[in-house]
């Protein structure tokens, strides 16, 4: 990161600290207490499409370390974001859990999961990793399906809300804080990861696995770490989503999610933990606009009726995420670190 003129580091620990001057520290807790604010005075679309936004957060971040990081393309996040949702479901349902005991148990068990599936990056890669992938999205589903006494199959899943000291989590106010604490802390965790040795073996591999091995990397056992720890990101979302919605249905994880969150990291910038959060919040906000103008589309169009209205967003987000791989196909965190850059550089930014 680069510094305003006149500030030096001193030592090792100020070289490596993610906020290191006081305007970082003053502009992080301004963005706190404006966050955890916030459900004073949003409306409650927008305070839900906030809590959806947290949860994508935490599951984009686990595809970000897997497919950002350590080049490992996954198309079935969406299916490990049900392994932790339906653990946890079932462990709070049927068996009485508490959600923090249940919570760890689901994302341990998709990173379990996570890492069958991910046996196959030693003899394959690229294309044939991404079906791979893909076929862990239908099997996960049709495992959930098959399985009607404990999953509740097509018909779907019961599940209580969180508690917290007997306080039962009802409103969207309490969850929303919730997810919060968990969407940042899942930051916290995905932006320390990547700078440590694990990280830079990540990259490595991303960069070239055969110059990796070389060096004396396990690129296996490291590949089967980043589907683990990129599993476990999807669990905890998983777990998050359900109990918000306090149902688990096989239809709440479709294919199309783990094609949009990749389509998200696109969008933010792949490999850069800010570059998650900017393309999650990206389209997520562009679906609330788009839902908005739906209606106004269905207006517009009367011969298509309401689908012109409903594929609208389809269409618009395929179109953002085209444009991006054309135009900025390094995202929003590139573009982002050019207006910085600018304004240091100001007024001698040429």
């Amino acid at each position: 990161m680069d510094l305003p003129c006149g500030v030096f580091q001193q030592n090792y620990a100020q070289d490596m600290a993610i906020f290191r001057t006081k305007t970082q520290w003053g502009i992080l807790a301004a963005f706190l207490i404006l966050l955890f604010t916030s459900p004073l005075y949003l409306s409650d679309a927008l305070l839900t499409i906030t809590i959806v936004i947290g949860i994508t957060v935490i599951s984009v971040h686990g595809l970000n370390i897997l497919t950002g990081y350590c080049g490992q393309i996954s198309m079935g996040h969406a299916a490990f974001m049900a392994v932790g949702g339906y653990v946890s479901g079932i462990l709070c349902a049927k068996l009485g859990w508490s959600f923090f005991a249940a919570l760890p148990c689901a994302a341990l068990s998709a990173g379990l999961v996570g890492l069958i599936f991910g046996l196959p990056s030693l003899k394959i890669k690229g294309f044939y990793l991404i079906m791979a992938t893909v076929a862990a999205q239908f099997i996960i589903i049709w495992v959930i399906l098959q399985l009607y006494s404990i999953t509740g199959g097509p018909n779907g899943l019961s599940v209580p809300r969180p508690k917290i000291a007997g306080l039962v989590l009802k409103s969207k106010e309490s969850y929303f804080y919730l997810v919060m604490i968990f969407a940042i802390l899942a930051t916290l965790v995905a932006k320390n990861l990547v700078r440590t040795r694990v990280g830079r073996a990540f990259i490595a591999i991303r960069d070239n696995d055969l110059a990796a091995e070389v060096m004396g990397i396990n690129v296996f056992g490291y590949k089967l770490l980043a589907f683990f720890i990129g599993c476990v990101f999807a669990g905890v979302a998983g777990s998050l989503l359900v109990h918000y919605v306090t149902y688990a249905f096989p239809a709440q994880f479709p294919f199309l999610d783990s094609v949009w969150y990749l389509g998200m990291l696109i969008a933010g910038g792949m490999g850069s933990t800010s570059g998650a959060v900017f393309g999650v919040i990206a389209l997520k906000l562009l679906d609330y606009v788009v839902t908005l103008a739906g209606p106004a589309a269905s207006a517009a169009f009367p011969a298509f009726g309401g689908p012109a209205g409903a594929a609208l967003g389809l269409f618009i987000r395929g179109l953002v995420i085209i444009l991006f791989v054309i135009f900025e196909p390094r995202g929003l965190v590139h573009r982002w670190e050019l207006i910085k850059a600018y304004f240091q550089l100001w007024p001698f930014s040429r």
